[in-house]
Parts: structure tokens; C-alpha cells; sequence
């Protein structure tokens, strides 16, 4: 290990749409999981600025995001992504690089395969002692539960690539559900909606800010509706340039169907709960986390459809990221994977 050696140790959610670093218990990273390369595969930027290139880029650059599904899509921009991602933590020695202790979050349903790359593109990184541990796990934990109690905790983690559900006791996952809907399929319904009902191009950008501004999971929202979304582009037949004004309503029945997918993944782990276990979460409710719990309307929709009361989470983009770092102060956890 050398003469002058020292470890650090940074907690990474490594997600499809950004990425957290947390450092010392605070979030030093919070960027879009995207990076900017040139034709020789030499990176050029990475996050904030990588995604302000994202589709404007002429041939000699290409922007990619390197996670799809919630799982490693490029290996090598991943790779470069992690490096320039830590690089941009100030790790407060300038002399010694020191040995990187981290821990990163994972979809449940990931293969070992799957496993093994973001274990190795976290090694070619940097990382010398790397541990993973499952996304609704963090997710708990960052929420603020008790995961080693004897009861029932159910965590629903609605990201930019998967959805992760989990029934969680005595520090392990008894019921699951991983699938590959969450926020990425919400912002392709809204491209294919605008080009098949108003004849409008928009970019994944553009639908992304459409689902921000004007998403919902109901149609009914009373005095929380946001107002109408001017979205302007070229027509799909002429090429002419258009406004259309997009309402809430509209966006709720577009993305329904990516929806009702998740709705039946919570009743199908709900199914294979415990009947104690099932008492517990129907008394404490389901946590819902990770940016599709932001959408309007959506955890009033799953508790009229699931008789179960649904609560956000206080800070849910970043409950994986808090939940790493808690996980670092005690690596004899027994859910962490080396």
C-alpha cells in the first residue's frame, strides 16, 4: 500500500439519469449521469456540461449516457464517467492520491454479470475496496427506517431507468419487484404522444421539461394543477415551426400505461408478502422515493388504487445516495455485497 497511503471513502449512487457523490456524510456531486467524448473516445465533459451538449453535438463530438435500465449500457464511458465524476470531489490532499473506499448503489434485479461491470468500471476509477448494496436497501435507510427491525418496511424507488420495489425485514429483502419502468419510459410516452397527437418533433430534452412542468399521474389535481406547457418545434409533416400549449391532463393519460406497469409490480410483491409482514406496511404505509415519486398526483393515485397509504419521502432524489453513505459507517452490514 506505499509508504504514505491513505484511504478515503466516498458513497455513489450511480444512476440512469444523474449520479450523487457523497463525501463526509454531504453531497459533493449531484450531476446528470451523462459524458461528452470525442471521436478518439477522449473525454471531453462530463455531467452539467456534457448534458448541455446532449443533441446539440456536431460529428466530431458524441454525448452518451453510459447506464440504461439502471444497469452499465457503454462500460468504457461509464468508466470515464466515474473518473471524472470523483475527480470533481475535492478529496483535500493534493500530494498522495489516496485509496477509495466506496460503496455504490445497484438495481435489485441486476444480473451478476451486470454486477461484475459496475464492480470493475468502479476499480478502473479508482476504487480499491468496492462494496455494493441494493437501491431499495439505501433507499431505506436514506429514508430514515429501521431495516434490521423485525417489520415489515415496504420501499418503492421509482428512478430514471427501473423501479425498484422491496418488502424489507431483519436487514434483507423477503418480497421484490425490479423493473425496467420508471422515469426514461414517462419522457419516451411524451415524445411519441406529442409526435402522434400534435404532429410535433420534441427531443428527449424538451419531453423531460414537458414532464417536469405539466406531469401527472392523475387528471384530476384541483388546486395543485400547474398551468399549461407552451412547447415549441417543427412539425413532423411540414417542418414548419409550431407552439402547442400541453395541459396536465393530457401528459396523466399519455403515461398511464408506464403507470398501471409499476401499480402491478407493488401488487405483485405485495402478493408474495408474509401476512405479518403485510399487517406492518398496511399500518406504516409504502415509501415512495427517487425522482418518479415527484410526479403530481402519483402517491394519491396508488393509495385510492391499493388501499394502502403511499408517502414521499423528504428529499427523494437523493434517499439511495444518503442511504450508501450511512452504509459506509458500517461495512459489516449484512445486505453489503463485496
Amino acid at each position: 500500500m506505499g509508504l504514505f497511503s491513505f484511504t478515503e471513502e466516498i458513497a455513489i449512487d450511480l444512476g440512469t439519469a444523474n449520479t450523487i457523490i457523497m463525501y463526509k456524510g454531504k453531497i459533493v456531486v449531484d450531476e446528470p449521469s451523462v459524458v461528452a467524448m470525442d471521436n478518439s473516445k477522449k473525454m471531453i465533459a462530463v455531467g452539467e456540461k456534457a448534458k448541455q451538449m446532449h443533441e446539440k453535438t456536431n460529428p466530431n463530438i458524441h454525448t452518451i449516457r453510459p447506464l440504461r435500465d439502471g444497469v452499465i449500457a457503454d462500460f468504457n464511458a461509464c468508466e470515464q464517467m466515474m473518473r471524472g465524476m470523483i475527480g470533481k470531489v475535492n478529496l483535500g490532499n493534493k500530494i498522495y492520491t489516496p485509496n477509495l473506499r466506496m460503496v455504490i448503489g445497484v438495481p435489485y434485479g441486476s444480473t451478476e454479470v451486470e454486477l461484475r461491470a459496475v464492480r470493475d468500471s468502479a476499480e478502473h476509477a479508482g476504487g480499491r475496496d468496492v462494496y455494493l448494496i441494493y437501491e431499495p436497501m439505501a433507499s431505506a435507510l436514506g429514508i430514515g427506517l429501521d431495516v434490521t427491525a423485525p417489520e415489515g418496511n415496504m420501499v418503492v424507488d421509482i428512478g430514471g431507468g427501473s423501479t425498484e420495489i422491496a418488502v424489507i425485514s431483519l436487514g434483507g429483502i423477503v418480497s421484490n419487484g425490479s423493473l425496467r419502468t420508471a422515469g426514461d419510459d414517462f419522457t419516451a410516452d411524451i415524445q411519441e404522444y406529442m409526435s402522434r397527437q400534435h404532429n410535433v418533433r420534441v427531443s428527449e430534452r424538451m419531453a423531460e421539461r414537458i414532464k417536469i412542468h405539466v406531469g401527472s399521474a392523475l387528471t384530476e389535481l384541483g388546486d395543485e394543477a400547474p398551468q399549461e406547457y407552451i412547447v415549441r418545434g417543427p412539425n413532423r409533416i411540414t417542418a414548419m415551426p409550431i407552439e402547442v400549449p400541453v395541459c396536465y391532463q393530457e401528459i396523466a393519460h399519455c403515461i398511464d400505461k408506464s403507470i398501471i406497469k409499476i401499480e402491478n409490480a407493488i401488487i405483485s410483491a405485495l402478493e408474495n408478502t408474509p401476512p405479518e409482514l403485510y399487517a406492518d406496511i398496511v399500518q406504516n404505509g409504502i415509501h415512495l422515493a427517487g425522482g418518479g415519486a415527484l410526479l403530481r398526483g402519483l402517491a394519491k393515485r396508488f393509495s385510492d388504487k391499493i388501499n394502502i397509504p403511499f408517502h414521499v419521502a423528504e428529499d427523494p432524489l437523493c434517499c439511495v445516495a444518503k442511504g450508501t453513505s450511512l452504509a459506509l459507517r458500517d461495512l459489516n452490514y449484512p445486505f453489503l455485497m463485496r
